[in-house]
């Protein structure tokens, strides 16, 4: 069947990242678009040649025409409108994090379970070529048994974190789940558990040391794989220019895998060999891949690598690692 979407949010993140691949993905169009301000989604349907918009997301999830729902609000909405959305008999893709907490994934996945409505979750380094070529360089044994990974990701605070007349949702736990360490940290740590299965053990010491807002600005965690690897973290964003850095480590017996979590620089195959270096070779649209999966499971083709049952995982992690 064609998956006509109907999207609830049409910020930033639709823009470029995803909006635009749920019209090129064959079997997938866009048919209404919904933002609580009028006009921003009138303007939004008017640029991007959607039909229909909505300021109201109950009239778009009723619209008859549309029979799947992306999720592309601030994390403290993601539950209310994709319960609401699958109590409709719609299949929900909703940004990541899953939700602004892990009690709130749980509910979500018992409404899947009870309507039968798929869940699917924007973690789409899991379709990503270089991300994929991490994951079978350690699968093939090139770095021997896998030991450890190391997250470094540190940078300056953006200015519209810093300005405290006009903060970014992103810095009010609240409407965010946590910090930037909920934005971010997210995706490495949901990668992660792609290649090594679910961090079943973890802590972690957070603080608030620029004093910008009012959520968690840096934090370092421990943390184990069900496999058995050792990980360890270190987040900051409220660093110097000179201590920025966006690196990722599988650390093995014969080697170790360098890579980064959003720079998408090329992956590094460190070995007594010598170094080699794979591209890492995104789609225009970054979303494209996973979004493509997601269409092709909701018709019944595949099985999709991240959905609400892996995604609300990370939210646990980063729930033990931020807590106090």
């Amino acid at each position: 069947m064609e998956v006509r979407w109907g999207f609830i949010g049409c910020g930033d993140v639709t823009e470029k990242k995803s909006g635009p691949a749920f019209n090129k993905v064959t079997g997938s169009k866009v048919v209404a678009v919904m933002r609580r301000n009028g006009q921003l989604a009138k303007d939004y349907a008017s640029r991007h040649g959607v039909s229909t918009w909505y300021d109201s997301a109950s009239d778009l999830i009723n619209d008859t025409n549309v029979n799947a729902v992306y999720v592309a609000t601030p994390p403290s909405t993601h539950a209310r409108y994709a319960i609401e959305a699958m109590q409709a008999g719609k299949p929900v893709y909703v940004e990541k994090p899953m939700a602004a907490s892990y009690a709130e994934c749980q509910e979500m996945l018992k409404v899947s379970r009870e309507t039968g409505s798929p869940l699917f979750v924007a973690y789409y380094r899991r379709t990503l070529p270089g991300f994929l070529k991490v994951k079978e360089l350690v699968q093939d044994g090139r770095i021997g048994k896998p030991l450890m990974v190391n997250i470094r990701l540190t940078r300056p605070a953006l200015e519209v974190e810093a300005n405290v007349n006009n903060q970014s949702w992103r810095v009010d736990p609240k409407t965010a789940g946590g910090g930037i360490f909920y934005d971010l940290a997210s995706h490495q740590l949901d990668f992660l558990m792609f290649v090594f299965d679910d961090i079943v053990e973890v802590s972690g010491l957070t603080d608030c040391m620029g004093g910008l807002y009012r959520a968690e600005d840096t934090v370092v965690a421990n943390f184990r794989f069900k496999s058995g690897v050792l990980g360890v973290g270190a987040w900051s964003f409220v660093t110097g220019e000179a201590a920025q850095e966006d690196v990722m480590e599988i650390i093995g017996t014969e080697g170790k895998i360098q890579f980064s979590g959003f720079g998408h620089s090329p992956v590094r195959l460190i070995t007594p060999k010598g170094v080699l270096e794979f591209p890492c070779l995104n789609p225009e649209n970054i979303q494209y891949n996973l979004i493509e999966q997601v269409v092709e499971a909701i018709n019944g083709k595949c099985q999709c690598v991240s959905t609400g049952e892996t995604a609300a995982q990370t939210n646990w992690v980063m729930e033990q690692v931020v807590k106090d």
